[in-house]
C-alpha cells in the first residue's frame, strides 16, 4: 500500500507542477486568453491532482519517523506549499507576473524539500534498524559473501571468523584498512566498530 500511495505522490506531484509551469509560462509570454482557456480545461483536473496531492502526502508523512536533525526540513516545505497557494491565486487572479513566479518558485523548493527529507529520514530509519539487530544486517551486507553467515565459509581465502583471536580493535582495523588480499570494506568508522563487535560477540568460538 505504501509503495503505490508513494508513485501515486509522485504522479500527481510531477502533474501538479506541469500545470502550473505550464499556465506560469502562458502568463509571463503574455498569453492572456490562452492562459484562460487553459485554466479552465483544467480546473476539475486540477482540483482533483489538488486533492491527491493533500491526501497522498498527508498518509505519507504519517509513515514517517519524527524525531531527529533533519525534522527542519519537514517544516520548512510545510510554509512554503501553504505559503505558494494564497500566493498562486492572487498571482493568477491579478495576473501578476512575480507573485506567479514566485509561487511556481516555492512549489518547485517545497518538492525538492520533500525528497530531500524523505531520503535522510529514510537512511536515518535504516541505520537505526541495523543499529537495533546488533550489526547482523551490517555483516552479513558487507562481510557474509566471503566469510558466511557463521563467519565459517572461507570464500577466496576469508579467514575462519569463529577461529580468530584478534580483538574487536584489530578486526575493525582490518575492516577499514584491508590486509593481505582482503581489501578494505566501504564503511563508516562507526559501522566497522559494529561489525567488529557482531564477530566477537556472535561468531567468535562459536
Amino acid at each position: 500500500m505504501y509503495k503505490g500511495i508513494l508513485h501515486t505522490h509522485y504522479l500527481v506531484v510531477t502533474l501538479f507542477l506541469l500545470i502550473y509551469v505550464i499556465k506560469t509560462i502562458l502568463l509571463l509570454s503574455n498569453k492572456n486568453d490562452t492562459l484562460t482557456t487553459f485554466t479552465k480545461k483544467v480546473k476539475v483536473p486540477e482540483m482533483i491532482i489538488s486533492a491527491l496531492f493533500l491526501i497522498t502526502g498527508i498518509y505519507l508523512t504519517t509513515q514517517l519517523p519524527f524525531g531527529g536533525k533533519y525534522d527542519y526540513l519537514f517544516w520548512i516545505k510545510l510554509v512554503m506549499v501553504f505559503a505558494s497557494i494564497p500566493i498562486a491565486i492572487i498571482g493568477f487572479k491579478k495576473g501578476n507576473k512575480i507573485l506567479a513566479a514566485l509561487s511556481l518558485l516555492l512549489i518547485t523548493g517545497a518538492f525538492g524539500l520533500a525528497e530531500s527529507f524523505h531520503k535522510k529520514k529514510g537512511i536515518a530509519k535504516e541505520a537505526g534498524i541495523v543499529a537495533n539487530d546488533g550489526g547482523k544486517s551490517l555483516y552479513e551486507a558487507k562481510c557474509g559473501l566471503c566469510h558466511g553467515a557463521d563467519g565459517k565459509l572461507g570464500v577466496s581465502g576469508a579467514k575462519d571468523l569463529s577461529q580468530t583471536q584478534l580483538d574487536a580493535a584489530s578486526i575493525k582495523d582490518i575492516i577499514l584498512h584491508g590486509k593481505n588480499s582482503m581489501q578494505p570494506i566501504a564503511v563508516s568508522d562507526e559501522e566497522a566498530g559494529t561489525i567488529a563487535e557482531y564477530v566477537q560477540g556472535n561468531l567468535k568460538g562459536h
